[in-house]
């Protein structure tokens, strides 16, 4: 059945970080329905909910560790404004490497910004993303990396629809 991977890959639309999401994560898997075998798009599922697996091999491995790593440096340097040690934070496996490092201390220095810190963050996601894709064109990991994505759009969707003025309202009533 993986033959239809080309099919279904080539009918999606390109995703772009600054644009909107062309259909919901749960639209995707309904694209993926009698293409895609059901343990492929559980696997999809479980991902894009958040659901992973510790022991998973090649990208989404390679993802979850870029993703960790991201996180740690963040705790890092948090912890070090706070002075706390940060090792009872660090989660593993813990890959420090100098190019996440930087992309921690830029989201930082806009720490005032949240918005743009977070939009920082996933940006680099959305980068180390692109990576990852470099020679799975048609295949499941293809998929993966679309799902992922999804994802990220699918959070600042939410973050553009949130009503402004009720969030507004609670951070000054609380």
């Amino acid at each position: 059945m993986s033959s239809y991977y080309v099919y279904l890959i080539s009918s999606l639309p390109l995703l772009n970080f600054s644009s909107h999401m062309p259909f919901s994560l749960e639209e995707f898997f309904a694209k993926c329905q009698n293409l895609v075998p059901e343990v492929d798009i559980l696997r999809l599922r479980n991902v894009s909910s958040g659901i992973l697996d510790i022991s998973a091999a090649g990208i989404l491995k390679d993802w979850l560790n870029f993703d960790t790593a991201l996180k740690n440096e963040l705790v890092r340097i948090r912890a070090k404004d706070k002075k706390i040690d940060p090792e009872k934070y660090v989660r593993l496996p813990d890959f420090p490497q100098a190019h996440i490092s930087v992309i921690a201390l830029s989201a930082h220095r806009h720490n005032l910004y949240a918005l743009e810190a977070e939009k920082i963050l996933d940006q680099e996601r959305w980068n180390y993303l692109d990576q990852l894709t470099l020679g799975h064109y048609f295949d499941f990991e293809a998929l993966l990396i679309y799902a992922l994505k999804l994802k990220i759009l699918e959070r600042w969707e939410k973050v553009e629809n949130a009503n402004k003025e009720d969030l507004y309202d609670g951070v000054l009533v609380n």
